[in-house]
């Protein structure tokens, strides 16, 4: 993790947190692509380059790992633990919080990944 640029507050957490996801998104379908070519898993590292043309440089950010905590408010959610942290890109963390927001108002659960088996 040596030469990439942690955020300005609470780098001890979001190194933790990304120390554990090895840099790399740890999204696994909840953004509603199914990353099946990747493994299972989003490809984006921190640091590295988006997959579209003019993108930059990627930042991988810590937020609640279940797609329901997406919706907690910011107070409740900085309070979470580092077990209940995930590593996210910000497309899908985008589209999670956004598939988050839709299974709310709609009263369903928010949709998971497929299971593999």
């Amino acid at each position: 993790m040596s030469g990439r640029v942690p955020p300005l507050a609470h780098t001890g957490l979001w190194q933790a947190v990304m120390a554990a996801a090895a840099g790399r998104c740890q999204c696994r379908g909840t953004c509603g692509k199914n990353h099946a070519k990747d493994g299972g898993r989003c490809l984006v590292v921190h640091g590295g380059y988006g997959q579209r043309h003019g993108t930059g440089t990627v930042r991988l950010l810590a937020a609640p790992a279940e797609p329901a905590d997406l919706l907690l408010p910011p107070h409740r959610a900085a309070a979470l633990p580092k077990a209940a942290l995930a590593a996210w890109c910000p497309a899908c963390l985008d589209a999670t919080t956004r598939g988050a927001r839709r299974a709310c108002q709609s009263g369903a659960a928010p949709a998971e990944p497929d299971a593999l088996f």
